[in-house]
């Protein structure tokens, strides 16, 4: 008898929804993609093309989709503003659930997931940070909880993507969230998994420029921004994020402790090939941050398949997308305000008089 295969649809094929859709189709042998959708026209005839012919059902109403007969679960990778509202409905019709990250770029939004989720609880629902599923991050984070450096202190971590001179990050920042929710939310995640998920916070502020990209104003966004985040217990975390990088992707992350530190693709590469010219020599780097994660997207989807079908422990609460995007959405509130922003010991907001 042939092992049972989890049933999943895909919602959005656009930049993510592709690749998702043809990880659990061709890279997760647990699952079985049966559907998709998504209301672009030239998506459609994408998955016509590389869906179809291998039996998934392809819809243009995501509404119909949750309908189909057998359907488990659902991965949402569709356009951000509309992650909370479909995996509610996904929750509602009893389907576990995969959500790119953000929920949403509001907090309220967001815990309104959590909420839907805490009324189902035998239901598997989980926001995707992808570097969660990485080895290299889970090497440093087992190292680092073994005690190998000691008391962890600061945290500093970028996301650097390549200049795309497109003008794609000008329109995708109407909806995004910011620089910091879209951008720096991956490093806020790991600030909160390295410092302990449920870390504190005592204040952030931030600050940024457009150099390149001055377009971005009018959606009171930047292109380079760098924001540091205090915790109680005594801990800071510093963040770099930027869209105007010549080489490549350039993540990259440190974790420094009372006894030594730890360093994630400080160098980054795309492998070990050296290029040695007449100028030096020189290795080259993902153009991307698909490039730099693929693998851990694909164990993001094996990792889910298992804690659907054995009922495993998800290895990553949904309440920290929640604190993520609340860190995010001040980190960004701050960056236009200019000013510094307070939390008492239960995350709410203070005001804190200037000396």
């Amino acid at each position: 008898m042939a092992p049972r295969k989890l049933k999943i649809a895909c919602a959005g094929l656009g930049r993510m929804g592709k690749r998702h859709a043809l990880h659990f189709l061709n890279r997760t042998p647990r699952a079985e993609l049966v559907a998709a959708s998504t209301p672009d026209d030239t998506e459609i005839q994408w998955a016509k093309q590389h869906l179809e012919p291998y039996g998934v059902r392809i819809y243009k109403d995501y509404d119909e989709m949750l309908k189909q007969e057998g359907l488990e679960a659902v991965v949402i990778a569709s356009v951000t503003t509309v992650h909370a509202e479909q995996a509610i409905k996904a929750i509602e019709a009893n389907l576990h659930v995969l959500c790119e990250k953000p929920l949403s770029t509001s907090v309220e939004i967001s815990q309104s997931v959590v909420d839907a989720a805490k009324k189902k609880p035998s239901l598997k629902v989980m926001c995707g940070f992808s570097r969660r599923f990485d080895d290299s991050y889970r090497d440093a984070f087992h190292k680092m909880d073994t005690g190998l450096i000691g008391r962890p202190s600061i945290f500093r971590s970028q996301t650097c993507d390549m200049l795309d001179p497109s003008g794609f990050f000008v329109a995708y920042a109407e909806f995004s969230g910011g620089i910091f929710v879209d951008c720096s939310i991956h490093d806020i995640d790991l600030a909160l998994w390295f410092f302990g998920q449920d870390s504190r916070v005592k204040s952030v502020v931030s600050s940024g420029i457009t150099a390149v990209q001055p377009e971005l104003r009018k959606h009171k966004d930047m292109d380079n921004a760098v924001g540091i985040v205090e915790f109680y217990g005594g801990q800071i975390a510093y963040l770099f994020c930027s869209r105007m990088m010549a080489a490549g992707q350039d993540d990259a992350t440190e974790i420094i402790g009372t006894e030594g530190k730890l360093t994630v693709n400080a160098q980054p590469m795309s492998n070990l090939v050296s290029i040695y010219e007449p100028t030096g020599i020189r290795r080259e780097i993902p153009p991307h941050y698909y490039g730099r994660f693929e693998q851990a997207f694909v164990t993001e989807a094996n990792e889910f398949t298992a804690a659907c079908l054995d009922d495993l422990k998800l290895p990553m609460k949904l309440t920290g997308a929640v604190q993520a995007v609340k860190i995010g959405c001040a980190l960004q509130e701050s960056l236009n305000s200019g000013k510094k922003i307070y939390f008492d010991e239960v995350g709410r907001r203070v005001e804190k008089a200037v000396l």
